[in-house]
């Protein structure tokens, strides 16, 4: 995965454009991840969350798109199943396809622990067909000829480089410091990888905290920093940069993966700027916003391959289920698409999106009961995936990996 500039799904695409694990909140990026993981353990923090916007954001219903082109140019290469949910065949369109995807379940451990855990379903490249794996974090290289893997356990002190024809490890790349984390550079050419003392999607009791008069386990903070590794020489270079303190409010720690800028010069992380992101250059300094991504529509938008729009957030009123596209240069709307959430651009005028069913799209009910859907800037939509289950709390509930093809 892995959302991503910026969806690992989650939004993870291997490239900024592609990719919503950085390039979405379905794929989680590292924040959306934690949050993830907690809606696991307490079902009272899933309520709160809904409460606070995204149930009744989803559950806007119907209306048509509008305020774009009456036509545009067709995608290629669309690859649709909408009878499946999980996906079990290829999902793609345009240059972005569906290289991965997980579900999450929580796994109780001695002493009152727990680790949410993911488990991975990879594209094998020879079949066109998703096959179970047992790894514990992966992304997929632009290309779609490899896969960087992580073992169960994290974190590791290995990375595993992956045939997706054969589903075989061709090499592996040994670090000083165990990592939980990684990610393709947008070129495919360089790994980021972030590193943690202790296993990122880890709940322990010693660090429990109240939640509605009932006490959970939390996560630690134990990221130390990042590594840029040469993918050819397998050359890793660390930098130190461990994650923020725990403050007031739910606790910080857990996973805090940093992620590529859209250019690949910069690596970045969420946080409380005007901004919603943090810079840092490679060797970890602490850099402005690129000029190109200063103007997000909201931390982790996707922009078109051609970098002239941004894919924005939900802007559904009544009975709509729309999201707005902006023109990256001025930050103002030059459209509104089908869609709940925007996930990657196929081309430079059809993106894929989560939305629910207009007719069954009720509060507390059907909101999240969404599939893949691709919609063109026309208001044209055509469904790629199946519908997933209505129940946000399912271990069943499927999350994309976009990557470029």
């Amino acid at each position: 995965m892995a959302p991503d500039p910026h969806a690992r799904a989650a939004v993870k695409t291997s490239s900024p454009e592609a990719r919503p694990a950085a390039d979405s909140a379905e794929r989680p990026q590292p924040l959306l991840r934690r949050r993830k993981a907690r809606r696991l353990v307490v079902a009272a923090v899933v309520a709160a969350v809904a409460a606070a916007g995204i149930a009744v954001s989803l559950a806007l219903r119907g209306g048509e798109a509008h305020g774009r082109p009456a036509s545009v140019p067709d995608v290629t290469g669309v690859a649709a199943h909408p009878d499946q949910s999980p996906p079990r065949e290829l999902i793609a369109a345009g240059k972005a396809a569906v290289s991965a995807y997980y579900t999450m379940k929580l796994v109780k451990q001695p002493n009152g622990n727990a680790i949410g855990t993911y488990e991975w379903r990879l594209l094998n490249t020879a079949t066109g067909r998703y096959g179970k794996t047992d790894w514990a974090w992966l992304d997929v290289a632009p290309g779609m000829q490899t896969a960087a893997v992580l073992e169960r356990d994290l974190p590791v002190d290995r990375i595993g480089l992956l045939n997706l024809a054969t589903g075989k490890a061709q090499r592996w790349i040994k670090v000083d410091r165990s990592v939980g984390g990684v990610q393709f550079s947008p070129d495919g050419k360089r790994l980021l990888a972030t590193a943690y003392s202790l296993n990122p999607d880890g709940l322990f009791k010693d660090a429990s905290y109240r939640v509605n008069d009932k006490t959970v386990p939390g996560p630690k903070q134990s990221r130390t920093g990042f590594y840029v590794i040469d993918v050819a020489s397998g050359k890793a270079d660390f930098a130190e940069r461990p994650g923020e303190k725990s403050g007031q409010g739910a606790p910080a720690g857990g996973r805090q993966d940093f992620q590529w800028s859209r250019d690949g010069e910069l690596v970045w992380e969420p946080g409380n700027n005007e901004a919603g992101l943090i810079y840092y250059d490679v060797t970890g300094k602490r850099m402005p916003a690129p000029e190109r991504e200063a103007r997000p529509s909201y931390p982790g938008a996707v922009r078109s391959p051609d970098g002239s729009l941004v894919a924005g957030a939900f802007v559904g009123q009544g009975d709509q289920i729309v999201s707005e596209i902006r023109n990256a240069k001025t930050g103002k709307r030059a459209a509104v698409v089908p869609g709940q959430q925007l996930l990657a651009w196929a081309d430079n005028s059809h993106l894929i999106a989560w939305r629910c069913d207009p007719e069954r799209c009720s509060p507390g009910e059907g909101e999240f009961r969404n599939q893949l859907l691709l919609v063109g800037l026309d208001g044209k939509a055509t469904p790629l995936s199946g519908f997933r289950t209505a129940k946000l709390q399912d271990e069943s509930r499927w999350f994309p990996v976009f990557t470029r093809r």
